[in-house]
């Protein structure tokens, strides 16, 4: 078996330049700061059953989407959702871009920055990637993940559609199930659930499992069965481009699914199961869970819409919390 690498821990990390704010990391945020852009989510969910889903409420600002690695739901929902709230957008991907053909990443945020952005969007193969735009721009920064360290927008949107369909966060009981070890999701999910007063235990096999994710706040079982007493089961895929070659994390994939898969059978009725995507059906999860009417994954990628919405227009504008749809149609 691989020999498993120990968690990646943020203060091993730069630490956060002062002053402006940015959306690097789940601990950026407060308990309060999490409140606060759940419900300004919710006021940006009532503009999407409008006939005219645009709000002026970002107009004149300027929004940089950097992926540096494949993408389609965040980088077209961070997209959208600056679009949604009038803002100038520009998307820049690695293919192609000058860092394709070899210029460090701090030289292409001096680049960028040269044209005076209010907010860029990054998402990276390497940890760490966001502050290093952070320091070399005057942007506000927004982490869209990097590497297998963070991913705070999507946990943020698993926040809300866990609070919008079952009531609340604190008090319940949410299982992460599979390749935690490559996962920034599972890592940012993990500190945002705890954050918010739910439970959270980790399940797979211990080769996919960090060496010391007790460390934040979660419980660790090697046992599939430990699924049934959760209220949320999240699942996730198998990162095998993150994998280092020749490793033996599991056995084979069909093993895997044997042992790991998220079945009917390994479920109790009422549980809700999640997945961040894309979902690799028959392997990390059944095709009957995945289009079952507990499953809430499309209900994520509604969430992600108005939840990165709430992101941008709160780093710009402070936004309060019961700001309302009227009142942000009134932002010039």
């Amino acid at each position: 078996m691989a020999e498993v690498t120990p968690l990646i821990r943020d203060e091993l990390l730069p630490p956060r330049g002062p002053g402006r704010r940015h959306l690097i990391s789940i601990r950026d945020l407060t308990k309060e700061d999490v409140e606060r852009l759940l419900a300004l989510a919710r006021t940006f969910s009532a503009s999407l059953d409008r006939e005219v889903k645009k709000l002026p409420a970002l107009k004149g600002r300027t929004v940089v989407n950097m992926f540096f690695e494949s993408s389609t739901r965040t980088s077209s929902s961070f997209e959208l959702a600056a679009k949604r709230l009038s803002a100038d957008v520009m998307s820049i991907k690695a293919s192609g871009s000058a860092v394709d053909k070899g210029e460090s990443l701090r030289d292409t945020a001096l680049t960028i920055g040269a044209y005076d952005p209010d907010v860029i969007v990054l998402r990276h193969p390497h940890i760490g990637a966001p502050q290093v735009i952070a320091d070399a721009t005057t942007a506000h920064v927004v982490n869209a993940g990097d590497g297998t360290h963070q991913h705070p927008t999507q946990a943020l949107l698993d926040l809300y559609t866990i609070d919008e369909e079952l009531g609340g966060i604190a008090g319940l009981h949410v299982a992460i199930v599979g390749d935690v070890l490559h996962s920034r999701v599972a890592r940012s999910d993990i500190q945002a659930l705890v954050l918010m007063g739910a439970r959270v235990t980790v399940v797979g096999p211990p080769p996919l499992i960090p060496r010391g994710i007790e460390a934040m706040g979660c419980e660790v079982s090697h046992d599939i069965e430990t699924i049934r007493d959760a209220d949320v089961v999240y699942v996730l895929r198998m990162q095998k481009e993150r994998m280092l070659e020749g490793a033996n994390y599991v056995p084979s994939l069909r093993e895997y699914t044997a042992r790991w898969g998220v079945t009917p059978e390994r479920l109790r009725p009422g549980q809700k199961v999640m997945h961040p995507g894309p979902m690799n059906r028959g392997v990390e999860i059944d095709p009957v869970v995945a289009d079952a009417a507990d499953a809430l994954i499309e209900r994520q990628v509604r969430s992600g819409l108005v939840v990165r919405m709430a992101v941008l227009y709160d780093l710009l504008t402070h936004g309060p919390v019961e700001v309302k749809v009227a009142e942000i149609e009134e932002v010039a």
